[in-house]
């Protein structure tokens, strides 16, 4: 490098300075950069030693580079010197602009800071621009100024980000650099410090591209061995979409729920669960939580059957912000559901007949009554006009499943089947409006207080008794109470074998004798009870009759035929009773009707 009393630089250093600077620009990472920009101090600036210390991330400073000296390198490579320490040094120097000198005059106070050093003895300068083997010359590295300078930085007075010190040492021309020397170092520090940013930025860069590539390559095993478990899976798994238009339609379903329900996946695209659901289990797939809910429901098949399963939902997102779906996982539980159902039914029916069994008569016969007492009231009602709080065109005798006389008073009253007809209150509790007084007959019980306010029971509706003696068009529910007569007489004779044939096909003909929505159960022994609902009291004699002509005709058992008769009792499950005293009526009843019958009929063998 040519000093400054020469009247101008020959172009050969330009050159060099230029080529060094260049060279700042090639290094393939930041410990390449590092060493250039020592290496660009010895080639293009004239100094014999150069030393480049980074700044760490805990704001100390390590010498990452060294030229000039392998023996001053192995040294003092890799050594730190603390914040504090650099500090007092660049505070403490002249200032060449934004360099820093520290001549060997005073630079005796720092012999004992920790800052990695190299220093030889040497004579005292000669002349006064003389360099000395312990002057300290620094070039400070700061971050490239974008914008406007912080008030304040590190260093002070600096406003920027340091990055690192460049520490210089014995010019080859043995003196102290001039004006254009000092200003070519500062502008080789500044160079440097932008070559180090960018450098970070490419080091960076490539960590966060192969950060990247590992996490989508994670991605993409997590993604296919989601796909494989999606597949492959013994049990149906499907994905729905959540939210939207079409919230619930399903994406994909994997090869096990496909040969469950026996559609291809083409198929199943076209449906939701909601299409597949069974009826009566709509309101159970509806009240199932997305997020961690599970049902249990059947599913329709291809040929039209159903499969009971358990569903377990559980929402996934595809991305970070991207769109939710539903994973639904299907078990099949068909098999644990037959024997749930088995063993429901092994409790609640009779093991030889198949029947009822006595609890589960008085439970279906508890569930048509309640507390409340009816007692049996006139009321006047023609029949109402159009509008009046029900829907017109019944047909005679098929009454109306509700009717809710919120219109026509407020009372709230539900009126079944078994009435024929809608019932009203008494004349007197309305008003005038309904006309005269009708035929029509009501228990007090039925919903209404003895004041005409609606009471606790409004939304039951009423078990009641049709009058043996006056048949006034009143529907019931009956409970027939049948003992076989000389049942006894067969087990002595024929064996239980044969005895329990006979009551076997009694069952069988009982059950085929009464309509599809009535009861036969087998209370124990030989005694069995039918319930039959909406019949009057001559209805639920003829039903009476039919069944002990249904059972008289012979039995063959093993080759023999063997007979046995029937006496019948009707009694009526009102509410106000309970299920043993509807029981007893008609138990007594029946045994009223026994000893009234000739022996010649109740004759069995």
């Amino acid at each position: 490098m040519e000093t400054e009393s020469e009247p101008y630089v020959r172009l050969a250093t330009l050159r060099q300075l230029h080529q060094v600077v260049a060279n700042l620009n090639t290094a393939r990472s930041l410990a390449d950069t590092l060493q250039t920009v020592a290496d660009g101090i010895l080639a293009g600036l004239g100094y014999e030693l150069a030393c480049v210390n980074l700044v760490r991330p805990d704001g100390d400073l390590v010498v990452a580079a060294f030229a000039g000296s392998p023996a001053a390198e192995a040294l003092i490579t890799g050594r730190v010197g603390s914040r504090l320490s650099w500090e007092r040094r660049l505070s403490m120097g002249e200032a060449w602009g934004e360099l820093r000198f520290i001549p060997h005059t005073e630079g005796w106070v720092l012999m004992d800071d920790d800052v990695p050093q190299w220093h030889t003895d040497g004579p005292e300068p000669r002349f006064a621009d003389e360099w000395h083997p312990h002057d300290r010359l620094y070039a400070p590295m700061y971050s490239p100024r974008l914008g406007s300078p912080r008030p304040e930085g590190p260093v002070p007075g600096s406003g920027r980000e340091l990055l690192g010190v460049i520490s210089v040492d014995r010019p080859r021309n043995g003196r102290h650099p001039g004006p254009w020397g000092q200003e070519a170092l500062q502008m080789y520090a500044s160079q440097s410090a932008i070559a180090i940013s960018n450098a970070r930025l490419r080091s960076n860069m490539q960590r966060a591209l192969v950060r990247l590539e590992r996490e989508q390559q994670a991605l993409r095993a997590s993604e296919e061995s989601f796909r494989q478990a999606f597949e492959y899976a013994p049990s149906g798994m499907a994905i729905a979409e959540l939210g939207g238009d079409q919230h619930g339609r399903l994406l994909r379903a994997n090869d096990a729920l496909c040969r469950l329900l026996g559609r291809p996946s083409s198929v199943m695209r076209r449906y939701s669960f909601a299409d597949l659901v069974h009826p009566e289990d709509i309101g159970t797939l509806l009240r199932t939580s997305p997020e961690g809910g599970r049902a249990e429901l059947r599913l329709a098949r291809r040929d039209g059957s159903y499969v009971w399963v358990s569903l377990r939902n559980s929402v996934v997102a595809d991305t970070a912000d991207g769109p939710r779906f539903l994973l639904t996982h299907v078990e099949d539980i068909e098999e644990r559901k037959r024997h749930e159902l088995q063993l429901a039914h092994r409790a609640s029916h009779d093991a030889l007949t198949g029947l009822p069994n006595s609890a589960e008569l008085r439970s279906r016969l508890s569930a048509r009554l309640c507390a409340r007492p009816g007692a049996l009231r006139t009321a006047a009602y023609p029949g109402p006009p159009a509008g009046a709080g029900y829907q017109p065109g019944y047909p005679e005798g098929a009454g109306q499943d509700a009717y809710d006389s919120a219109e026509a008073g407020g009372y709230g009253q539900e009126y079944g089947e078994r009435y024929g007809e809608p019932y009203a209150p008494e004349h007197g509790d309305h008003g005038p409006e309904y006309g005269a007084p009708g035929e029509h007959a009501y228990r007090a019980g039925d919903g209404f207080d003895f004041a005409g306010a609606a009471g606790p029971y409004d939304h039951h509706v009423h078990s009641v008794a049709p009058d043996d003696e006056v048949d006034d068009g009143t529907k019931g529910l009956a409970v027939l109470f049948c003992d076989l007569d000389g049942f006894k007489s067969i087990n002595d004779r024929f064996g239980h074998h044969t005895g329990d044939a006979v009551l076997v096909e009694v069952a069988r003909r009982l059950s085929a004798g009464v309509r599809d929505g009535d009861t036969v159960a087998r209370l124990g022994g030989d005694e069995f009870v039918v319930l039959a609902d909406g019949l009057g009291a001559a209805d639920a004699s003829d039903l009476a009759v039919r069944l002990r002509n249904s059972i008289i005709p012979p039995i063959r058992v093993d080759g023999r035929a063997v007979r046995v008769g029937a006496s019948f009792g009707i009694g009526w499950a009102e509410c106000g009773m309970t299920v043993e005293e509807v029981l007893n009526s008609a138990d007594q009843r029946m045994y009223v009707e026994k000893r009234s019958r000739s022996k010649i009929h109740r004759r069995a063998g």
